[in-house]
């Protein structure tokens, strides 16, 4: 049963300066999150790649609930509400396990080296079977011991390798290592996967959709306390794919507001969720808050009329010295459709420049798409990771080069 929310409070405020006190009702309407319990307090809790993020928020929720909490992770130094660094080990019995640490790299398979290929192979796929099976030694002497992988469901829907088979495989590599481990572990170690509904504003979700993505996110506290959640049942909870939202709902949370970066906001569901991935894009057009470009433009030649040397010529209106310092860099697109054609954004060099054809020297990024999607991802209404992710844009060259292309567009829309 959810909740009823607490009855209006009479409150009587006085003014700091002495003046006259004013009575007023507040109607309090609490955004509730899951509560700590103390139910992990004094239990040993050992979780890779939690220096930040979703990793860090987890490790921090169990260590307010008493929890001794053990952290693997790049970074070295001590974080002082912490105790753990990567030179720490578990003295005594481990009573839960989160194999959090990851690495992302979303190319196709041509343009993905092959130390890409080992370094997401290793973390992911390796380095969560390798914890698994040098703590379950311990966990099996717990009480009640749990292992955690933050890892999606196994859909195999072919569009969620396609583009970044590489990544896919490393991720699923630990989903893989649940379904596994929790049957052979089965009434001894309860063993699951935790993946989030939406978008969690992390350090990674900014690389792939720039610092302008958070708006569309939700704070990794959700996922701490959903994780927090699962460490409170019983061993015979295992072999499960949890989805945050899903779980808190069964635990009385009803207003997700409490976890959004701007509530209100539309948000961005994550990735290898959805039965038909092509919803996912069509659910990002309306989320953006970047204006349509002004019709009625002057066109570039009366060779390239359209709503794609509309956008061009809108862009080259905006270029500057200081956009071109933040991004450093020339961007040629091969677009298809009913306005086929070549252009460049010349973002690397004196004031930037927009130009119809092949860029006359070499371009570090070359986009290839549809050429009604380019002006939709122009217009604010296609977010290039979403058109990435999907199919919908093909990338070669310089890939963090890439990246910036949000941020672009949003540097630009107050001049558009």
């Amino acid at each position: 049963m959810t909740p009823s929310p607490p009855p209006p409070i009479a409150q009587t405020v006085s003014h700091p300066t002495g003046h006259q006190a004013v009575s007023c009702t507040l109607s309090l309407t609490v955004l509730k999150m899951l509560q700590n319990t103390g139910k992990l307090a004094g239990r040993t809790l050992f979780i890779t790649g939690a220096s930040r993020g979703i990793g860090k928020a987890i490790a921090l929720k169990a260590a307010k609930d008493g929890a001794n909490v053990v952290i693997a992770a790049k970074t070295a130094q001590a974080h002082p509400k912490l105790p753990g660094t990567i030179y720490t080990a578990a003295e005594e019995s481990i009573d839960i396990l989160i194999n959090n640490a990851s690495a992302i790299n979303l190319t196709g398979t041509l343009d993905t080296s092959m130390k890409k290929v080992d370094l997401m192979m290793n973390i992911n796929a390796r380095g969560t079977y390798l914890t698994s099976k040098l703590c379950i030694p311990y966990l099996k002497k717990s009480k009640n011991g749990h292992i955690l992988n933050l890892s999606p469901p196994l859909n195999m829907n072919p569009v969620w390798f396609k583009n970044h088979c590489a990544y896919t495989m490393a991720k699923y590599g630990m989903s893989m290592c649940v379904l596994g481990m929790a049957e052979e572990f089965r009434g001894e170690i309860a063993i699951n996967a935790l993946w989030p509904k939406t978008a969690i504003h992390t350090a990674a979700m900014e690389m792939l959709g720039g610092s302008d993505v958070s708006s569309q996110c939700r704070k990794p506290d959700i996922m701490a306390d959903a994780a927090y959640a699962i460490f409170s049942k019983p061993k015979s909870f295992t072999g499960n794919f949890v989805i945050d939202e899903e779980l808190l709902k069964e635990h009385g949370i009803s207003d997700f507001d409490v976890y959004a970066v701007d509530p209100g906001h539309p948000l961005l569901p994550d990735f290898f969720l959805d039965e038909e991935p092509e919803e996912l894009a069509k659910k990002m057009q309306d989320y953006g808050a970047t204006p349509k470009f002004q019709s009625g433009k002057e066109q570039v030649s009366a060779v390239t009329e359209g709503p794609v040397a509309e956008t061009f010529k809108a862009i080259e209106g905006a270029l500057s010295v200081d956009v071109v310092k933040s991004t450093g860099g020339v961007y040629q697109f091969e677009l298809s459709g009913d306005h086929p054609g070549t252009w460049y954004i010349d973002l690397k060099n004196e004031s930037g420049s927009i130009g119809h054809g092949g860029f006359p020297g070499k371009a570090d990024v070359r986009m290839s798409m549809n050429s009604e999607d380019f002006v939709k991802m122009f217009a604010g209404k296609m977010k290039p990771t979403m058109a990435f992710m999907t199919g919908k844009l093909k990338i070669k060259g310089d890939m963090s080069l890439a990246i910036k292309l949000e941020k672009l567009m949003t540097q630009l829309k107050a001049k558009l």
